[in-house]
């Protein structure tokens, strides 16, 4: 049997799920959406992801047709539904059904979509060998124009970004704040370490505060690694000892080459290899039970 999709309450094929044309996430990317991932028969920081997609919600004003446990409870039971213990889950929610004008007062009603699957973003050699990266001529749009913190279904800035990585030949894209400032990549953060030191970019320069970002901010904590916010250029990229980046697709990924030239000795660093192990012990042991037969103590 193949993998089902939830829409709108139903359980539907893969290959059979589909919206109205008229739906306003299609015809202006108004929605939302979260990127969330299982290991071994958990759902990692399931709760964390359900906070950003309603505050999410809440300051786009859109209204939720399901509450907070019925969405939980969808997005677990779609997971059960196609037998996944390890997976990317992608919950979305768009404006719904309107006609062909921009008022979201049109609108009949949210559309809700569960996509449960699997996902590689990168190759697997280059988390052994490193990812290469270039700085997108695309600059990030300033936070008093798109609020960063809203996680919607309009990524053409990150798409034409990611545009200028494929031309490249590369793996992925840094983008710069409108004033020169390393804000974060096309679909990742971005984290550079000095002198033992970890940098990363503060959530006011208009970064999406990413929850692989957090976890890695806490594992870099419990491991007693320094690790501050802070503002900084491509500079203190190119000078870095180590760099690497984080996301839910992504997981943690060491990068080796910025613009042409070699981070440090051109391999993954050692301090980014203690995160991605601590990393990988963490989703193992923690998250919420997709299988309640299944549940453990300790799980988060």
């Amino acid at each position: 049997m193949g993998l089902v999709t939830y829409v709108n309450g139903a359980f539907v094929p893969k290959d059979g799920a589909s919206i109205s044309v008229y739906d306003h996430g299609l015809l202006y990317g108004d929605g939302i959406f979260e990127g969330i991932r299982a290991y071994n028969g958990r759902a990692f920081r399931l709760e964390e992801h359900l906070d950003r997609l309603f505050d999410s919600a809440k300051t786009i004003m859109l209204q939720m047709p399901l509450s907070r446990e019925q969405m939980r409870d969808a997005i677990l039971e779609t997971l059960r539904r196609n037998d996944l213990r390890d997976a990317y889950i992608r919950p979305l929610v768009t404006r719904g059904v309107g006609d062909l004008g921009l008022d979201p007062r049109r609108s009949k009603g949210a559309t809700v979509i569960i996509i449960a699957d699997t996902i590689q973003l990168y190759p697997k050699e280059a988390y052994v060998n490193g990812l290469r990266t270039v700085t997108a001529t695309t600059r990030k749009p300033r936070p008093d124009a798109l609020n960063p913190r809203v996680k919607s279904l309009n990524y053409l800035n990150s798409i034409m970004a990611r545009i200028e990585a494929n031309q490249a030949g590369v793996d992925e894209a840094i983008m710069l704040t409108a004033d020169g400032y390393v804000c974060e990549c096309s679909a990742d953060n971005i984290f550079v370490i000095h002198d033992g030191q970890i940098w990363t970019p503060p959530p006011f320069l208009g970064i999406l505060a990413g929850i692989t970002r957090g976890a890695v901010l806490d594992l870099a904590r419990d491991l007693e690694i320094p690790a501050v916010e802070r503002v900084f250029t491509l500079h203190d990229v190119y000078s870095a000892d180590e760099c690497f980046l984080t996301g839910t697709g992504a997981e943690i990924g060491p990068v080796v080459e910025v613009d042409g030239r070699a981070i440090a000795d051109g391999r993954p660093g050692a301090l980014t290899g203690r995160l991605i192990e601590a990393f990988h012990a963490l989703v193992r042991r923690t998250g919420t039970p997709i299988f309640p037969t299944e549940a453990r103590v300790g799980g988060a």
